[in-house]
């Protein structure tokens, strides 16, 4: 099962933030049909309106809050810190999957920092951006050698 998200990386339009904007499309050509046409962030602003929301900004983030998964603390352009490969991290969720194999999620996240993911004094390896699955807890279920998890995020 896939989980919907507002936006995804390739910055098409989801889940629930699409039907919205397909109902401004439709209610933008119906008033235009009928003689009063509106803009179409007018017509944004009036859907949001209709769903019980100030503004359209207030419904895009009321659906983004619909649509995280379920469990997590945490959605597709959120803030987290944590810990990968048991160094500290600050970055951006980039992209947020629900698995089919059920309570898994495939995340993609970039640092705001690069990580230097190897221990040794004499050698460094960065990481920028990372692809991970984690549970519900936001735990990596991947272990290191020492029994870590590859991946903690703390929200």
């Amino acid at each position: 099962m896939m989980t919907n998200h507002n936006q995804t990386r390739s910055g098409q339009t989801t889940g629930a933030l699409a039907s919205f904007k397909t109902q401004a499309k439709r209610l933008r050509d119906a008033m235009g049909e009928q003689g009063s046409p509106v803009s179409h962030s007018a017509a944004l602003e009036l859907v949001a309106r209709q769903h019980g929301h100030r503004d359209w900004n207030t419904l895009v983030a009321a659906s983004a809050q619909e649509d995280r998964p379920q469990g997590l603390s945490f959605t597709v352009g959120a803030t987290v810190r944590g810990r990968y490969l048991n160094q500290p991290f600050t970055g951006k969720v980039l992209s947020l999957t629900q698995m089919p194999s059920g309570g898994l999620y495939r995340v993609v996240i970039h640092f705001d920092e690069p990580v230097d993911v190897v221990t040794f004094d004499s050698f460094s390896a960065f990481r920028r951006r990372i692809n991970a699955v984690i549970g519900r807890d936001g735990i990596s279920p991947r272990q290191t050698s020492n029994g870590l998890p590859h991946l903690v995020i703390e929200s």
